[in-house]
């Protein structure tokens, strides 16, 4: 595994102490933020962070619990799933914070939708799913060879809205009054990105070809 960064970062960036073996695997290294693989020794803290239904609740999904064994499922569901999971780490603590993903890839359109939860409290408000979410299209663009990345948001969430034009989405239309919370009626947004629009922070680097060798 590679530790290092194309941000003027230490190339061993690793905390005093730890063997190489307890380390996460980092497949993105961002400047805050990083990206690896998912693992079965967190699905408890999958299930914990699905099971908060102030995250629930942005997802527009219905509020329920979720077990141990239906976040097994799931997680056992992903290596024939089309998707592209990633777990998001504090990279300075290596603290695993959140999950994103890339789903219904249409590689003949090179289109696929976005989707992401900061599942640590403390850390929401940091800028940590901007980055995360940058770090998502590079890979979305520079690794898949995706044109466009879609998402979608609720009216109710701006902080969400926020994140998401920060990282380089623009909204493109709404699905007026399709979500109901409380009572109340919201819009459902739909925000996109172009690979044309989208200058790659990490990748373009990392798997620019070596002529040197």
């Amino acid at each position: 595994m590679t530790w290092g960064t194309y941000h003027g970062l230490s190339l061993d960036h690793r905390p005093r102490g730890f063997a190489v073996a307890d380390q996460p695997i980092f497949n993105i290294i961002g400047e805050r933020v990083a990206l690896g693989p998912l693992r079965r020794d967190l699905i408890p803290l999958y299930a914990r962070w699905r099971n908060d239904f102030a995250i629930q609740i942005t997802f527009g999904n219905p509020l329920r619990p979720v077990t141990i064994e239906e976040q097994t499922r799931w997680f056992d569901g992903q290596a024939s799933s089309d998707a592209r999971w990633f777990t998001i780490y504090e990279h300075e603590t290596q603290r695993p914070i959140g999950t994103t993903d890339l789903f219904d890839i249409e590689y003949r359109y090179r289109a696929c939708e976005f989707g992401i939860l900061i599942g640590e409290a403390d850390a929401r408000g940091k800028g940590y799913g901007a980055e995360a979410t940058r770090l998502m299209l590079d890979y979305a663009f520079t690794a898949l060879g995706m044109h466009n990345v879609m998402l979608r948001v609720a009216e109710y969430n701006p902080a969400g809205v926020r994140a998401y034009q920060k990282a380089g989405f623009r909204e493109f239309g709404r699905r007026r009054q399709s979500d109901r919370v409380n009572g109340v009626y919201y819009d459902e947004i739909y925000m996109d990105c172009l690979a044309t629009e989208f200058e790659s922070p990490v990748l373009s680097h990392v798997l620019a070809p070596d002529v040197s060798r």
